[in-house]
């Protein structure tokens, strides 16, 4: 199957954010092939080193921990972002997460070595990661202190506001674990929040 890479190149673009360099992309763009995930397919399981740094072209990969065995949501990757184990995938060591596919996803995946290469051959590559891993902490860092100031009617405010899109293609289970707060109590805060 042939996937078109313009939303890729585009999202390239809007990382790198200089023009001067997008002759660099289609280097980049060589490096990446595309994969296919079935909905419920591991992308990554937890114990396993992660294979592949990839682009969401189209559907959602949510990351999850166990935790005393409940399954927690830290993270959901949707349409047109970039996501990894990243930990595990730079220093090829077991990840501590699972990222499964929670709908059909295609993916453009890179595997580290060649990722490696174009972080120490490709400046347009290397801008787009940095300027990506940069933005990836500023919200972590916005996450982590809204979850100890936010009650979670505010969250969920806040996530109505910044990610309406996630209200309509994320189940209401993950969205709760990923705000922090138990279904009943998410299915209370929507009947409450119109």
């Amino acid at each position: 199957m042939s996937v078109s890479t313009i939303n890729f190149e585009l999202y390239l673009k809007t990382f790198i954010k200089d023009a001067s360099l997008n002759d660099q992309i289609p280097v980049i763009l060589e490096r990446f092939n595309y994969l296919h995930l079935k909905k419920n397919t591991l992308f990554v399981e937890e114990g396993t080193i992660c294979k592949y740094f990839c682009f969401i072209e189209s559907g959602i990969l949510q990351h999850t921990i166990l935790v005393e065995g409940e399954e927690k949501t830290t993270y959901l990757a949707l349409k047109n972002s970039a996501t990894a184990a990243l930990k595990s995938f730079m220093h090829q060591i077991p990840s501590r997460k699972n990222m499964k596919a929670i709908s059909d996803c295609d993916l453009f995946v890179i595997e580290q070595k060649d990722f490696q290469y174009l972080l120490k051959n490709n400046i347009a590559f290397n801008k787009f990661y940095y300027n990506l891993i940069e933005n990836q902490i500023y919200r972590i860092d916005d996450y982590r202190i809204d979850l100890l100031t936010l009650t979670p009617e505010e969250r969920y405010k806040k996530l109505l506001s910044n990610e309406p899109k996630l209200l309509i293609e994320v189940p209401l289970h993950y969205l709760a674990s990923f705000l922090g707060i138990s279904s009943r109590h998410m299915s209370r805060i929507r009947k409450s929040v119109k």
